[in-house]
């Protein structure tokens, strides 16, 4: 209201009268006058994430829940509103219940009991007259959105990526500040309900007590956040578990670090605070993306925002939402999802759901005070003010990054041998998603899976877990698991290799672009983009490479090359890794290989990104005992994937 005190209180009353009289168009700040048009102050809710995600392809059959997380606490769903999914005929539209969970902000749409998705089906959820259970106000308009299974369950148990404070180990980790709220990030989306105070607990030894707090959960970020009561015990040892009580929306259950894969297990650390608290301090908005005042803009453009955090906490993913984050042109912009990386917890991403209109300014706004954007910090530190910035949207000849490439089937694959097979030659190998080849059953050596009525019969020694399932073609496998070896898994196994070639020609058909290595990748810093191999190979020998997303989520990498790909060497001391900087997530790099590739062939080191190799692919090799690890998928199309303890961990969607 601080524009109204500068004109005439009259005039100000008929501006009021005459804005309530007209509705309001459904909501919004007003342009002219700056305050919310629904209200004293209040706003329509809106959605702010969902999952799975707006146009996620490949979602498992399995996947029994559907979740939209509002900006703010909902009414109960039902009567005058609605939770739909539905498919076009001849699909039937699956049936089933709509629930809140315990913060209100969460609506899931849970398939009936024993019932799964339509393989190979596009399906639309629909949001629509939901209401504010603090004002009444319902959403300015229906949402909806799309996406599209595959063909296979998900048996891949979720995992814990990473925790606040951070786990170390033995543990406990020390210098933790007093007034922090505790976090876990998981490998992919929940299932709302089973995050609360009984599954995500916080214990210290007496005659400390063990702190009472408030469980929520973030769809978008798939973070689960500890919210004590009151501050921490200074210099004080305190145990977070979250326990299999926790799990995905295919229900299955947590893989944590109590037991061994293939069983579900609690996901337990410990950290010891500090003397003191975090630094109390306003928060502010470091960086803008676009810049502010920036006048050519692409139209597909993502719109971030890297905060400043004076507590040397992360932002409470919880506050950063659709009524937090807004994007507003000739009328507000509808948001796709509005989330925090994962990575730094720093960097707030708002995508909207429709291209931008190409010679429209647009104003984004981060709100500020006590309902906005916020830090970790108990009690939470905000920002003093609203952070806004303008831009300026244009048509794009040349996209400023590529897009991301579908892999249809292949996406749920962490290891696919094409026509040749996957050999595991090491003890400590875990797949953290589905292994397969369209060879017989036997072509996949040293491996058991997470299957039900699987039998191992291999020698132990170098057994690796595949935490999903196996696909194949027959005769019936020498480890005997229902899920390999059959008419069904080979079809499985076709489509996955017939998607992968798909994506693999998209790689090849984008237009080429620079090699600023001169085929060395290594002590390079890469903007998003298309890079290609002049001489036809790529290498990352003798330094890191980091891939810095300028504070885009959405950026993207592609690195094509002719022939090979070798990562890491000369020598048992030279491993390389990637390092993802600025938001830059493992999910949307690509390596388009067209022989083979090497991976760390000494062992150690962190690659991340799809490889699709025609000619196959080698991680690490036999007698290493230092892990290497692939934060994405490794694909074969031709020749077989072999590896030794390797641990890959297929990217959420």
């Amino acid at each position: 209201m601080k524009r109204l005190q500068s004109i005439r209180p009259w005039l100000a009353a008929i501006l009021v009268g005459v804005l309530a009289a007209c509705g309001g168009g459904g909501g919004g700040r007003d342009p002219v006058l700056g305050f919310d048009s629904t209200g004293a102050g209040q706003t329509a809710p809106s959605v702010t994430a969902v999952a799975p995600a707006n146009n996620a392809t490949g979602v498992a059959i399995n996947n029994a829940l559907i979740t939209a997380n509002f900006s703010e606490a909902m009414a109960a769903i039902g009567g005058a509103s609605s939770f739909t999914v539905t498919c076009a005929a001849p699909c039937v539209n699956p049936a089933g219940t709509v629930s809140l969970d315990a913060t209100g902000r969460i609506a899931t749409f849970a398939l009936a009991a024993g019932s799964t998705l339509a393989t190979g089906t596009t399906y639309t959820a629909t949001v629509t007259g939901a209401t504010s259970l603090a004002t009444g106000l319902a959403l300015a308009a229906p949402y909806a959105w799309k996406f599209s299974t595959g063909l296979v369950v998900d048996t891949t148990r979720p995992r814990v990526s990473l925790t606040v404070p951070a786990t170390t180990s033995p543990g406990p980790t020390a210098g933790v500040p007093t007034n922090t709220a505790i976090t876990a990030v998981f490998t992919e989306d929940m299932a709302p309900a089973t995050i609360r105070t009984g599954t995500f607990t916080l214990a210290c030894t007496a005659p400390c007590i063990a702190p009472t707090g408030n469980v929520t959960y973030a769809v978008g970020n798939r973070t689960a956040l500890f919210t004590p009561a009151a501050a921490l015990a200074a210099n004080t040892t305190y145990v977070a578990t979250v326990t299999t009580g926790a799990t995905d929306l295919a229900g299955n259950a947590l893989a944590g670090n109590q037991a061994a894969l293939p069983a579900a297990s609690n996901y337990v650390w410990s950290f010891t605070t500090a003397a003191a608290a975090a630094p109390v301090g306003n928060v502010s908005v470091f960086s803008t993306n676009p810049a502010a005042g920036a006048a050519s803009v692409c139209t597909d453009a993502t719109v971030n925002a890297t905060f400043n955090v004076p507590s040397g906490l992360r932002m409470n993913p919880t506050t950063i939402n659709s009524s937090v984050f807004t994007v507003t042109g000739a009328a507000p912009v509808v948001a796709s999802s509005v989330v925090l990386d994962n990575g730094t917890g720093l960097i707030a991403t708002f995508k909207p759901a429709a291209p931008l209109t190409a010679g429209v300014l647009y104003t984004a706004r981060i709100k500020g005070g006590a309902s906005g954007a916020a830090d970790l910090a108990v009690p939470a530190n905000t920002m003093l003010a609203d952070k806004t910035w303008t831009f300026t949207a244009v048509n794009c000849a040349v996209p400023p990054a590529p897009p991301a490439v579908a892999l249809g089937a292949a996406s749920l694959f962490g290891a696919f041998g094409g026509t040749a097979g996957v050999t595991n030659q090491g003890l400590n190998t875990v797949i953290d998603g589905n292994v397969g080849t369209t060879a017989v059953s036997t072509a996949v050596t040293g491996f058991h899976d997470a299957g039900p009525g699987c039998t191992y019969t291999e020698t132990p020694l170098n057994i690796g877990t595949v935490n999903g399932l196996i696909y194949t073609a027959a005769p019936p496998p020498t480890v005997a698991c229902p899920t390999e070896g059959t008419a069904t898994t080979f079809a499985i196994a076709t489509q996955a290799r017939a998607d992968a070639l798909a994506a693999y020609n998209a790689l090849v058909a984008m237009p080429g672009g620079p090699d600023p290595g001169a085929g060395n990748l290594a002590n390079k810093t890469l903007a998003p983009g298309v890079y290609t191999s002049a001489a036809g190979s790529f290498m990352i020998q003798g330094g890191n490479l980091t891939l810095d997303a300028q504070g885009n989520a959405n950026a993207t990498w592609v690195f094509q090359m002719a022939t090979s790909l070798t990562v890491g060497g000369p020598g048992a001391a030279f491993p390389s890794s990637i390092i993802l900087a600025n938001g830059a997530q493992a999910k949307n790099v690509f390596w388009q290989v067209g022989s083979a590739a090497t991976i760390n062939a000494a062992g150690g080191g962190t690659m991340v990104g799809t490889i699709i190799a025609q000619s196959g692919a080698a991680i690490s090799t036999p007698g290493n005992v230092t892990l290497v690890t692939l934060n994405g998928r490794v694909l074969s199309l031709g020749a077989s994937v072999t590896m030794v303890n390797t641990v890959i961990n297929v990217p959420a969607p």
